[in-house]
């Protein structure tokens, strides 16, 4: 789907067109390093073993530095030394991590955000949210998430709805014309990811939203692929839900709780399935009859994972002070420089890419084809230190994450994979 690039504000000037330079030699990426004005943000997270170069941001973010320290302090701090008096304090902690999302990676308001549960359990909340609140068809893309399509088309036989698949290029993303004609007749909710997991593609939010409010439905993002990775403006766009990962771009951490957005104007309108005493209005009164809280509250169900909501923050005031239009200039730069090394050094050897080749249509990960890739990837790694991802059936994905990653190790990086190939051919 074409899109446009998400606003930097003049940051791509920061860093260089790798398309336009003229040479690409090891001077030259040492010299874009020492100008990168990101560079100092390195040091704040752990490193990486010693010879690995680490281009799989897109799974599981970097272990921020000061991230230990705050799980640390709430473990012996709060819980070791407060014991239960500490657990007031916790009360409001998804709301407040939420707000915390909200300002620096979502550009929602405050009161629009939580942090709970996994992005399967908020895709199915605010799915039949959805459900509840209007008739018509559920409509999803059939190359999305399986956890998408697993619990969307559940629902959809649970509400005894229609499940609509849109086909989707594999490379590109669902495209508008296609979205037009799976929401004639209406429909109740449209459910797209941002990002593809699979290729890298950028939807148009805007566009897909007005498609699917025309047919009176409300739209459902999955974010996970998306947030901390580009800049968004949910509020600015009129988004109505989304949920996403913050274990990716977001570097909260294996099995960090997921984020939910729902736009304040439709709090009072919806309601979820999976009622717990956390959504309660009275949350302590401890009422027998169930009402549920006015504000985001309302989608919230049991007890939350403190720990893990503690080992979220560090990351993502470290990805507000970087600034995500900063990050995004050199995120399109660090994977143009990828790109270009690939086309002469790894295309040869049956490297091609599926993605979009524009760095403003696609997220924060680059993916390419390979009648190999299952085997390749683990060789990859054992014998050029250099750690990627596989994708079902023939892909692989490069994600060099721009707080931590230098344009030497993506330089570092093309040259291992072109030498470890060489020998392969020989």
């Amino acid at each position: 789907m074409t899109t446009t690039q998400p606003d930097t504000h003049g940051y791509e000037d920061l860093y260089p067109d790798v398309r336009r330079a003229s040479t690409i030699d090891p001077d030259t990426v040492r010299q874009w390093d020492a100008a990168d004005p990101l560079a100092a943000f390195r040091s704040r997270f752990a490193p990486a073993p010693e010879g690995l170069v680490f281009l799989n941001g897109a799974s599981l973010g970097r272990l921020p530095a000061a991230t230990a320290d705050a799980t640390d302090a709430l473990v012996r701090g709060e819980w070791g030394d407060r014991l239960a008096e500490a657990r007031t304090q916790w009360l409001d902690l998804p709301q407040r991590v939420g707000d915390e999302l909200a300002a620096t990676v979502l550009g929602a308001r405050p009161g629009e955000v939580v942090a709970s549960d996994c992005t399967s359990v908020n895709l199915y909340k605010l799915g039949a949210a959805a459900l509840r609140d209007r008739p018509g068809a559920v409509v999803l893309d059939d190359d999305n998430f399986p956890t998408d399509q697993y619990v969307l088309t559940g629902l959809a036989e649970e509400y005894g709805r229609e499940a609509r698949l849109v086909r989707t290029d594999p490379d590109r993303g669902p495209q508008p014309e296609q979205l037009r004609l799976a929401v004639e007749g209406g429909a109740a909710l449209v459910s797209l990811s941002l990002v593809s997991h699979r290729s890298g593609a950028l939807a148009d939010m805007r566009a897909v939203q007005e498609i699917a409010h025309a047919a009176g439905a409300l739209v459902l993002w999955d974010l996970s692929h998306a947030v901390g990775a580009l800049p968004l403006r949910l509020t600015a766009l009129g988004a109505d839900l989304a949920v996403g990962s913050t274990y990716k771009h977001l570097c909260g951490g294996p099995g960090a709780p997921a984020l939910l957005y729902v736009r304040e104007e439709l709090h009072s309108r919806l309601t979820q399935p999976v009622q717990g005493w956390y959504g309660h209005r009275e949350q302590l009164a401890m009422r027998h009859d169930f009402h549920p809280d006015p504000s985001i509250r309302r989608f919230l169900t049991g007890s939350p994972p403190v720990l893990s909501l503690a080992a979220l923050r560090p990351a993502a005031r470290l990805l507000g002070e970087a600034g995500l239009e900063r990050i995004r200039a050199k995120s399109t730069a660090l994977t143009g420089l990828f790109q270009r090394l690939a086309t002469e050094l790894l295309s040869p050897h049956g490297f091609r890419l599926a993605g979009p080749s524009d760095p403003a249509e696609r997220g924060g990960h680059l993916t390419y084809a390979h009648d190999r890739a299952r085997a390749l990837v683990p060789l990859i790694a054992e014998r050029a230190g250099v750690l990627v991802d596989y994708g079902v059936p023939d892909r692989i994905r490069v994600s060099p994450a721009p707080l931590s990653t230098r344009f030497e190790d993506v330089y570092e990086a093309a040259h291992r994979i072109h030498r470890v190939l060489e020998k392969e051919s020989a």
